[in-house]
């Protein structure tokens, strides 16, 4: 059975403390707030440095998001590993921990990888997980990986695995998303950016799991569910304006920067190596920008 999935998911940011140390509370106030506007939680995805965090400290966070209430219908863990074994432990404890869906990498560091290797890869996952509780999203960045997301892998899953029923494009490439979204059949096709997501919807992409969900979840929820009545264009303009900004910069660390003004903790900016923070005069020259496009992050109390 596929799941109802949320249309807008952010790849949660994670909060270090002066020592490097994840600052767990921090993050779950992020989690809740994200939570809040609507959106779901990409937890251990890209721009939330997961690359950087051990198994130990995601399988530590998942745990803490449970027992602090966060709905565990709005999770999306990001739980692929170059390991088998630690996907397979990272999705077992997702799936008890009630997560819907999980996103998957491919596993690259072996390269060129086959298709036929990528499916006992993502078959062996799903087989050792062995629940009809949960659904993968196979997980196509391969600026990063260096191995892609075939559509000949999707439909040779998809032959034996009924769970594995979609795909988040972080490739940026329109030519390789139109050919996902040709796949048809209740594929469930994310883009990574709230730009092609508006340009998209029309042509059956479900939502987008977009860094800039962690600063801008209730414009794009809401762009989201204006375009019936308004049109893409119209809808997604400001979302997109605040996404265009937002790329010109390193993301996760101007992210985080808008974050640690917004809370006025300084802490907000610390990421992990080899990531650096903003310099002080980049850190001003976007600041400023976000300032001149008239942009805050939502708060409760501005929507009253």
């Amino acid at each position: 059975m596929i799941p109802e999935l949320l249309s807008v998911y952010a790849p949660v940011l994670t909060p270090f403390n002066a020592d490097l140390s994840v600052n767990t509370q921090r993050f779950l106030r992020h989690c809740r707030w994200i939570a809040n506007q609507g959106a779901g939680l990409a937890i251990f995805g890209t721009n939330s440095e997961a690359a950087s965090l051990s198994l130990v400290e995601k399988r530590r966070l998942l745990d803490e998001v449970g027992a602090a209430g966060i709905p565990a219908s709005a999770l999306m863990p990001g739980t692929g590993a170059n390991s088998l074994e630690e996907t397979v432990e990272l999705t077992r404890a997702a799936v008890n921990a009630g997560a819907p869906a999980v996103l998957v990498l491919p596993p690259f560091f072996f390269k060129p990888a086959s298709t036929e290797g990528l499916i006992r890869h993502y078959g062996r996952l799903i087989e050792a997980v062995g629940s009809d509780r949960f659904s993968v999203v196979l997980y196509h960045i391969p600026q990063f990986t260096g191995v892609p997301i075939t559509v000949e892998l999707i439909e040779g899953l998809r032959r034996r695995y009924p769970n594995v029923i979609g795909v988040k494009d972080s490739s940026g490439d329109r030519e390789n998303l139109a050919r996902y979204l040709e796949v048809g059949d209740g594929f469930q096709v994310f883009p990574a950016s709230e730009i092609l997501l508006g340009e998209t919807l029309a042509k059956g992409a479900v939502g987008c799991i977009s860094a800039t969900a962690n600063v801008n979840a209730k414009g794009m929820v809401e762009a989201v569910a204006n375009t019936p009545k308004l049109g893409a264009a119209d809808a997604f303009a400001k979302a997109g304006t605040v996404r265009s900004l937002f790329q010109q910069f390193p993301m996760i660390q101007a992210m985080k920067s808008l974050l640690a003004r917004e809370h006025g903790e300084a802490e907000w900016r610390n990421v992990r190596a080899p990531l650096v923070e903003l310099d002080e005069q980049a850190e001003q020259k976007f600041l400023a920008a976000v300032d001149q496009l008239g942009f805050r992050p939502w708060t409760p109390e501005k929507a009253a």
